[in-house]
């Protein structure tokens, strides 16, 4: 969780800050085993995480970091996620298909791959990529949001 939490924190200290504004970042990754799954560099690195989350729960783990001027509030959220068992064909399709692209774990959830979800153990706004109550209890915490 501290992977994700310190790259949402780079990612919020890259903005400029303006006078009272709360910037928001975050960071998803997936893992499965000891193994991280960032975004896939091709077709083929995608198949290759799919063929690992066939028919396994994995942990999709979010890090958000929202700062202010006065203060720099970091938290992460975990949901565990069981995908079905996936064919050679259903995982050559989806990989070679470009939705994984751009997505850790290479699927989204809320896509073509909600097909191979068979499970979701916690906050599913966490699976697409950020993880709406937590931010929300933050926000209120700060005093942002009445």
């Amino acid at each position: 969780m501290e992977y994700v939490r310190r790259l949402a924190h780079e990612k919020a200290l890259a903005v400029p800050m303006h006078p009272g504004e709360i910037i928001l970042a975050a960071d998803t990754t997936v893992v499965i085993g000891d193994e991280l799954l960032e975004k896939p560099h091709d077709a083929a690195d995608a198949a290759r995480m799919l063929r690992l989350l066939s028919g396994r729960v994995h942990e999709v783990i979010t890090g958000i970091c929202l700062r202010s001027e006065s203060s720099t509030v970091l938290d992460a959220e975990v949901t565990r996620v069981r995908f079905v068992p996936l064919s050679d064909e259903e995982i050559a399709t989806y990989a070679g298909s470009g939705e994984p692209m751009g997505k850790a774990g290479a699927y989204g959830i809320q896509g073509p791959a909600s097909r191979f979800v068979d499970r979701v153990e916690g906050c599913y706004f966490n699976v697409v990529g950020l993880p709406i109550a937590l931010v929300y209890r933050h926000l209120k915490a700060v005093g942002a949001i009445p």
